[in-house]
Order: C-alpha cells, then structure tokens, then sequence
C-alpha cells in the first residue's frame, strides 16, 4: 500500500520512550491505496487495516480473536513495519474499503475509533449508563463520542474536572497516564466498571484495596472490529475534525512527533508525499 496519511498515537510517543521494547518504524492509523499484488481484488482501492497480523490457525484466531493470537506481529509497534513510511505492507484479510463519501482525514481515524468501539463489544451499555470518560484527548474523545451514541449518560472528565466520588457504573481511563488508574477507582461505583485504555511506559501503581471492597471489575481494552467504526464515520455519527491539530510532510517527521508530544495538542498527521 502507498500512504496517503498516517496518525501519530500516544502509543507511538510511548514507543520512542521504551514502551513494549520497540524499534523500527512506528504508526499504525493510516489511510492508503493498494498498488500491489497485480491480482488483489483491492488494487487500486482506498483502504485501512487492522493492525494484527496473525497465524489464522490458533484457537484464539479461529474464535475471530485474533488481536490475541500469540503469534502475531503488530502493525508499528511489534515486528511490523509501521505506517509513518511511503509504503506499508498487510494482509488482504486485514483491509477495508474506505467508501468514497469519508475523507483521508476522517479514515486516517477509524484504528483509534474502533478501539473505541470494542468497548460496547466488553461491557453492555443503554441508556442508564452512567458513564466517567478519563481524558478529553484523541482517545477519550472518541470514547466519550461512542458511549454517546450507544445511549449512556456521559460525563468527559480532564485531570482538572472534578466529580463525585463512586458515582459512576462506568468509568474509560484514557488518560495516557500511569495516575489515571487512582483516579478511576475512586470514581467507579460499586460494582461499577473500569476499562483500561491506556498504554504507558511507565508502570502504574494504585491501592487495590477499593477495587476489592466496591466489588469494582477492571476491563482492558485494546483493538477493535473496524466496521463498527466506518459505520459511525460513514453514517456522520462521529465528527473527527475538531480531531485535527496539523499536518506536516513525512520528511520533517522527527518535528511532529515533538508537536504531537506537546499538552493540548491533538491528532498530527503525516503526508509522505507533500
């Protein structure tokens, strides 16, 4: 595939700091046109990818689980190439056709969108939700964005906000940081609901105390199923514009992973042909 766009994470910015061990060229929302195989029925076509590359035979793959397959490689991030490059390779199983009517801009954002998404896969959700998102950046935007639409009552929370304590069946830590944890238990009600988005170098360390006595279950969360995803896009339920802090060429890529580092900034993309 040749790149048309690609996202810069927080996931990536973790990886320049150590996390999973990594090394090589990160990025893993990206936005492309297949030029090869000749015989790919995608040929030609615009398209995402999921990011794991799996064995398709174990029983985690054969359950059509195969983010958890234990032989996979991760797109950008475990022994894959990443997609802040010209050209990226995947399997045809893992592709999408973008429908026409989705910008670049707004497919560059269905991987964290369906990340979003699995949540309503984990956690049953309905109008009686009420609903904690920890992190008003790129993830927990989304998050909040789909557990609205699946009906909750949802409350965005930045580190500042403030909320009473124990007053939510459901609290999203998308803070990107090892103290959203602390946070979140001290928020979810009993026998409420922690889903653990975040990824970080840097270890988390809470009181798990709470988590006992409140009866509290912790979810993580990780990848999503894209369709979900290009649904909401394609249907105009999730606006991804406000999204967007900049775009720079691929060549100046070292500038904007520095930008993307930065408080407040949001979603920095990358063009390797500008």
């Amino acid at each position: 595939m040749r790149v048309i766009l690609s996202g810069i994470c927080n996931t990536d910015l973790e990886l320049l700091r150590g996390y999973h061990g990594f090394s090589g060229i990160p990025g893993h929302e990206f936005v492309g046109v297949v030029e090869g195989p000749a015989s790919s029925p995608f040929l030609g076509k615009r398209v995402v990818g999921e990011i794991n590359l799996t064995c398709r035979r174990c029983a985690w793959c054969r359950r059509g689980l195969g983010r958890h397959c234990p032989k996979r490689t991760v797109l950008g991030i475990v022994k894959h190439p990443g997609a802040h490059a010209e050209y990226l390779t995947l399997p045809e199983d893992n592709l999408y056709i973008v429908p026409s009517h989705i910008a670049d801009e707004a497919a560059v954002f269905v991987e964290p969108l369906a990340a979003a998404c699995e949540i309503l896969e984990q956690v049953p959700v309905t109008r009686k939700t009420r609903a904690a998102v920890l992190g008003v950046g790129k993830l927990g935007t989304l998050c909040a964005a789909v557990l609205e639409n699946a009906g909750a009552d949802v409350t965005r929370l930045s580190r500042k906000s403030r909320a009473r304590p124990r007053s939510f069946d459901l609290v999203v830590e998308a803070t990107g940081s090892p103290a959203g944890m602390p946070r979140a238990i001290e928020l979810a009600a009993p026998r409420g609901t922690i889903v653990w988005k975040s990824t970080h170098h840097a270890p988390a360390s809470f009181d798990a105390a709470p988590v006992v006595v409140n009866e509290i279950t912790i979810v993580g969360s990780r990848c999503g199923r894209f369709e979900p995803a290009l649904d909401l896009l394609g249907r105009g339920k999730v606006d991804v514009a406000g999204l967007l802090s900049a775009e720079l060429p691929l060549s100046r890529a070292p500038r904007a992973l520095a930008l993307a580092g930065k408080p407040g900034v949001r979603k920095v993309l990358l063009r390797p042909t500008a």
